[in-house]
């Protein structure tokens, strides 16, 4: 028996608001609504490749950045390449995203969504 195909289908992100959560992500990346459901929203690139879900979670508590003794730690983050990363920061922040306090790298600036979520933005190195 030959072994089963195994693909990563999305990332899935908690949050009390699925749905606004997936809009942010949406208009941030470009991407299509493929799933919208109140408890489950699915959003993918033009292409149809991996994307990213939202999934709801009504007693969903933001991670710290960065977590203290104690505090609820990130269990996983996006990294999300940008052309320019001045302008990306501030179309992030245009949608709704928070820069965070803590900016551990010079050419990476971490950003937090509107459900609490860190993410990274960055100029990709060629």
């Amino acid at each position: 028996m030959s072994a089963p195909g195994f693909r990563l289908s999305s990332t899935v992100l908690g949050s009390a608001d699925p749905r606004g959560l997936a809009a942010f992500y949406r208009e941030l990346l470009g991407w299509e609504l493929r799933m919208d459901d109140p408890e489950w929203v699915v959003i993918k690139p033009p292409s149809g490749t991996t994307g990213l879900a939202f999934q709801l979670e009504d007693g969903h508590v933001p991670p710290t950045w960065p977590a203290g003794p104690g505090e609820q730690q990130m269990q996983a983050h996006l990294d999300i390449a940008v052309d320019d990363l001045e302008a990306g920061v501030a179309r992030a922040q245009a949608l709704g995203a928070g820069l965070a306090a803590y900016q551990p790298q010079d050419d990476v600036r971490v950003m937090i969504d509107p459900a609490g979520h860190p993410f990274c933005l960055f100029e990709p190195v060629h």
